[in-house]
């Protein structure tokens, strides 16, 4: 049936509000318990699908929590891509079993679907997949994801479209050289509507970031690159809000905060254990980890 007015139906409006202004204390209660949730569901799919980095994963969800939930990023569920949508490359991909709650969450797809993650026919992978509502590229091979993400801003000042692009690296994957290879192209843009965030918790696939390539001082490397940077806690609210809403500020230069995070946060077992950034808790373990994120 045809709208009374005779005309086209009109489009939902996109799902967002704008950033808090002030975070209250009920802000960081719920923004604090929508982490634990998506910890709690994230273990779920990796116990039911038999694998997964879960490490990386439990590392980074405040950081995707405070982009969606806090208010930072321009979204529309039931249209994934509406034009003006700020855009996310989930460069460090095997921490998108971070992001797929969050999106099931928001309405992108059915919350059940995140029960056939790795399942047959599933769409919902180890790393991300166009295939997924709310992904916006393939990642998992690290590296590429900040140059993806400085040639969509650029292709936005290019078409005069104002949405924001973010970036969430490791900082394992900070060791690639293409990744300063686009920092500094970024830079040199002048990708002011282009914020990166470093998931910096100190251990790479195998071992901690140290025994390999050592990337400190990473917050003077970013800055000397031509980046406005920001070393911060990435398990605080507080911070990353105040961070973001900050960096939503046009001031020509592309933003970098470098988050300080534990890998395995919220499961005392996995924190800070290199064996913990692939794997599958089981027996005991499950009950132990399902019982500290409750």
């Amino acid at each position: 049936m045809a709208p009374a007015s005779g005309g086209l139906a009109k489009a939902p409006a996109p799902q967002w509000e704008g950033p808090l202004s002030q975070v209250s204390e009920t802000d960081l209660a719920r923004l604090e318990a929508k982490a634990r949730w998506v910890r709690r569901r994230t273990l779920e799919m990796i116990v039911r699908g038999g694998a997964g980095h879960i490490g990386g994963s439990f590392s980074c969800a405040e950081i995707l929590v405070a982009l969606y939930h806090g208010g930072i990023m321009r979204r529309h569920p039931r249209d994934p891509g509406w034009n003006q949508r700020d855009r996310l490359i989930a460069s460090k991909g095997h921490g998108s079993l971070g992001l797929y709650p969050i999106l099931a969450d928001l309405g992108y797809f059915p919350l059940s679907r995140l029960d056939d993650y790795t399942g047959e026919g599933s769409v919902l992978g180890s790393h991300p997949d166009t295939r997924v509502p709310g992904v916006e590229t393939v990642t998992g091979s690290l590296g590429h994801g900040l140059g993806i993400g400085a040639g969509i801003a650029l292709g936005a000042r290019l078409k005069g479209d104002s949405h924001r692009t973010y970036v969430l690296l490791g900082d394992g994957e900070c060791q690639e050289g293409a990744v300063w290879e686009s920092a500094f192209f970024a830079a040199q843009h002048r990708l002011g509507d282009l914020t990166v965030i470093v998931d910096n918790n100190g251990i790479t696939a195998t071992d901690y970031a140290t025994a390999s390539i050592t990337l400190e001082p990473l917050t003077d490397k970013w800055t000397a690159a031509g980046w406005e940077t920001q070393a911060l806690d990435g398990h605080s609210f507080e911070q990353l809000l105040g961070a973001l809403i900050r960096e939503s500020e046009p001031t020509g230069r592309p933003k970098a905060l470098i988050a300080n995070t534990v890998k395995g946060k919220g499961v005392s077992f996995m924190e800070n254990d290199p064996a913990w950034h692939h794997g599958v808790p089981k027996g005991e373990q499950v009950d132990l980890a399902r019982a500290e994120l409750e």
